[in-house]
């Protein structure tokens, strides 16, 4: 198959499964033809069945602000006559799956019909797409969409209660990568970031308020009192300074380490004893899921998809979201007992191993496969 994928090219999660969903596809000698602003940022590898198409964007003097939902329909539309795609999917409801409905209506008067598959994967639905400024547009995409998927059934509930939503949501979760995140043998990483034997608590986002960084923090600092222990922050945002604040007043800045972005996480991963994830809210939680496939687990809030990932009691514990005291005595409850943290980190493993790339794959295929053959039957 040809498959366009249009996506954002951050660190953020739909960047990231887009990405390596093209990966797979691609390794399967499906065309994939990615379309976005900028290069994705795990797209930095060479295979040749994978294409990358940039939307350029530029700053005319009569708009103030550029029309990015216009350029993207016109970029779309040149690709699939161009690449003569098969399916476009789309990630993330705003703007991809509004800019791809009416690039599907130009095309549609030049006799080419191309389906389209839309991928909602969260903030798109539980925070943007709320706002009533958006709520007519996103409620319009996802129902004029010939295909349409949420990464948790949390997502899909959430889809249905905030929209006026008449299609049918298709769940398909997100996936791990097994032959990339595994846990690897790093034992002279670990000496060099825990030289006295110390735990190392990981957390890693993209630093936007919503991440409760702060609230990892102060988990720490609550920690740290009673276990020898580092803490290792991977990635970037607007909430980082004040976090690099925070951990100097709250007296344990030499032992946090801000590690910036990283594109190989599943090595300092593998050297990590417990993943923080404080979300406010979490369509699905793919970090933490990549954790727990290097043999992590999870001190997480119980919001959103979470709970579908990080099951309490067997994989890690969940919290109500700011309860940093119940979330601090539940990593105790691990880092104190050498035991019940080796079980853990192999029911964490075993957990993932539900989520492998080999049984996520296929799902999309068939989707792909239903609409190109017979778009009633999606």
């Amino acid at each position: 198959m040809n498959i366009g994928i249009v996506c954002y090219p951050t660190f953020g999660g739909s960047g990231v499964v887009a990405t390596e969903l093209g990966r797979a596809l691609a390794a399967k000698e499906h065309n994939v033809h990615f379309i976005s602003y900028s290069q994705p940022a795990r797209l930095d590898f060479f295979n040749p069945h994978v294409f990358f198409h940039e939307v350029s964007i530029y700053k005319y003097p009569l708009f103030e602000y550029v029309p990015y939902e216009t350029i993207l329909a016109s970029k779309i539309v040149d690709i699939v006559k161009q690449n003569k795609l098969d399916v476009l999917h789309v990630h993330y409801a705003i703007p991809h799956a509004s800019a791809a409905l009416m690039a599907k209506n130009i095309l549609k008067e030049q006799g080419i019909d191309i389906p389209i598959v839309t991928t909602l994967h969260g903030t798109d639905i539980t925070l943007v797409g709320k706002d009533p400024t958006y709520e007519p547009v996103v409620s319009y995409s996802i129902n004029h969409s010939d295909a349409v998927t949420a990464v948790s059934e949390s997502l899909k509930r959430d889809t249905y209660a905030n929209f006026h939503i008449e299609k049918p949501i298709h769940v398909i979760p997100n996936f791990i990568d097994f032959s990339r995140f595994v846990k690897q043998k790093k034992e002279h990483f670990k000496k060099a970031i825990a030289p006295q034997g110390e735990k190392i608590l990981v957390h890693t986002s993209n630093f936007r308020k919503v991440k409760r960084v702060e609230d990892v923090i102060k988990i720490f600092a609550i920690v740290s009192k009673q276990v020898a222990c580092k803490l290792l922050l991977i990635g970037d945002g607007p909430e980082r300074t004040h976090i690099e604040f925070l951990s100097r007043e709250m007296g344990v800045d030499d032992r946090v380490t801000f590690l910036g972005k990283q594109e190989q996480i599943e090595e300092i991963l593998s050297v990590c004893d417990l993943f923080l994830l404080t979300s406010e809210t979490e369509s699905f939680g793919l970090a933490a899921l990549e954790a727990m496939a290097c043999e992590v687990p999870v001190i997480s809030t119980n919001t959103g998809g979470i709970p579908e990932v990080n099951i309490e009691g067997v994989t890690g514990f969940l919290s109500s979201i700011g309860d940093v005291d119940d979330m601090a005595k539940n990593a105790l409850k691990l880092l104190t007992n050498d035991e019940l943290l080796k079980t853990f980190k192999a029911n964490a493993l075993e957990k993932a191993r539900e989520f492998r790339l080999e049984l996520i794959l296929p799902m999309y295929e068939k989707v792909y496969e239903g609409l190109i053959k017979n778009p009633s039957l999606i």
